[in-house]
């Protein structure tokens, strides 16, 4: 990673903190110079204006994310040509997915939080849709795993198993699962998240 590059992540990580932390409104160029301890000005110099430090955010978040599905052994692009997804196959995804949520229930947490202000953000300015493009890529994995698994209708149920993921995080995140589900970052948490996703997955394929 290039200097400036390096710096571009940092100053995009402490955005991150901040977004977690007050949404939108705790979201300036001089703060995150604050929060990354850098010289007043620095953010500016980079990212000029409030959408190019948005997209910054958006960027990182995508690079991040990407990271972690890798370190869990999650594709993270469509294979060109890959064998059938069989129950084993289907357990394991389950498992991978289950040890992902749970690490952005955690450490994760700042950037999910940060996402999903994004998100909201994007609804009103549709410049920053750009931001979505991330999750039609996850969208596209997931038809090609459920197709790969024998699903009837992998490209309906791919969308609708991305959108069953992204509730599950949102709701113990903020909803009524963050204080009914397992405390996040234990083994109770990882067993009942992997349940939710393989109880989807067999139903969509009969496995």
């Amino acid at each position: 990673m290039s200097g400036r590059a390096a710096r571009v992540a940092r100053l995009a990580d402490a955005a991150i903190e901040l977004l977690a932390e007050g949404g939108m409104r705790g979201l300036t160029h001089r703060a995150v110079d604050a929060r990354a301890g850098m010289p007043p000005g620095t953010t500016s110099a980079y990212l000029r204006t409030r959408q190019a430090l948005i997209e910054a955010v958006v960027q990182r978040l995508a690079d991040l994310d990407r990271a972690d599905l890798a370190a869990h052994e999650l594709p993270t692009e469509p294979p060109r040509a890959a064998p059938a997804l069989g129950p084993d196959g289907l357990d394991q995804l389950a498992a991978g997915v289950a040890e992902v949520l749970d690490r952005w229930l955690t450490t994760g947490r700042s950037r999910a939080l940060a996402r999903y202000a994004c998100l909201l953000e994007a609804v009103h300015r549709p410049e920053l849709r750009r931001i979505l493009e991330h999750g039609t890529a996850l969208r596209v994995q997931a038809r090609d795993l459920l197709a790969r698994a024998g699903a009837p209708d992998p490209r309906r149920q791919g969308d609708q198993l991305v959108a069953f993921i992204d509730g599950l995080l949102f709701d113990r995140l903020v909803g009524a699962g963050a204080l009914s589900a397992p405390p996040p970052g234990t083994p109770a948490s990882r067993e009942d998240l992997r349940a939710g996703v393989r109880t989807l997955l067999r139903a969509f394929t009969g496995a």
